[in-house]
């Protein structure tokens, strides 16, 4: 399980990544997402992943990998987002939110919420995209693959939430390192993180087959396609 010091606001980021049926966030729906949290030095505190059910067809397999059947084990289906949604915000609240194209992850899981009738506040954000970008070029390309690639993260399986939002995690890490400069906590990033006003949403469980994937420090069991 996670600590409670990994689940503190203000603790640090919340790396996220999100795969999806489709390319809208208004017409399209998340079906996993992980999210991998990072202290103030960019260690591993723990991380959160687990597919979703859409709640209709599952989208591009060939890209995300992910079958209709996927979504049931042992009879019983994957949670839906709202099964979910509470223990997300406990572990977004306070923390800098950090993706590649992470304003793409945000416009979904704000979608999401606003099904739910949730306002989702407006985070700060870090896209390792742009930082890679800036700091780590030239690049063969902006995608998380070629970004990796320039920073000397190793080979992932692609298009998995968990193995995204780990690259991801090992992109920003490198980053801040080349760049040599404190990216974790711009001027008034603190301030505005404790600031934004939060919903509350009860933290549903999901028992049995479906206990969500929430480990500390990388011991992550795998729950198939990879471990992700």
């Amino acid at each position: 399980m996670l600590s409670a010091e990994a689940s503190r606001p203000g603790a640090g980021f919340a790396v996220v990544d999100v795969e999806t049926t489709g390319s809208s966030s208004r017409r399209h729906r998340v079906v996993e997402l992980a999210v991998v949290l990072l202290d103030g030095e960019h260690r591993v505190e723990g991380e959160f992943a687990t597919l979703v059910d859409p709640e209709g067809p599952v989208g591009p397999t060939h890209i995300h990998g992910i079958a209709p059947e996927d979504l049931r084990r042992a009879g019983e289906p994957a949670p839906r987002f709202g099964q979910i949604a509470g223990r997300l915000l406990t572990l977004l609240r306070g923390r800098v939110l950090v993706g590649h194209n992470v304003g793409c992850d945000h416009a979904f899981l704000a979608a999401e919420y606003g099904r739910l009738g949730v306002r989702l506040p407006v985070l700060p954000q870090l896209c390792t995209m742009r930082l890679a970008e800036r700091f780590l070029g030239p690049l063969d390309g902006l995608s998380l693959r070629a970004c990796a690639a320039a920073a000397g993260v190793p080979r992932w399986v692609e298009h998995t939430a968990l193995g995204d939002a780990r690259a991801a995690g090992a992109l920003f890490t490198r980053c801040v390192r080349t760049a040599g400069a404190d990216l974790v906590a711009p001027a008034g990033v603190s301030a505005r993180t404790a600031a934004l006003e939060w919903p509350g949403l009860p933290r549903t469980g999901c028992d049995g087959a479906w206990k969500i994937n929430e480990v500390r420090r990388s011991m992550v069991s795998g729950h198939g396609r990879g471990g992700a």
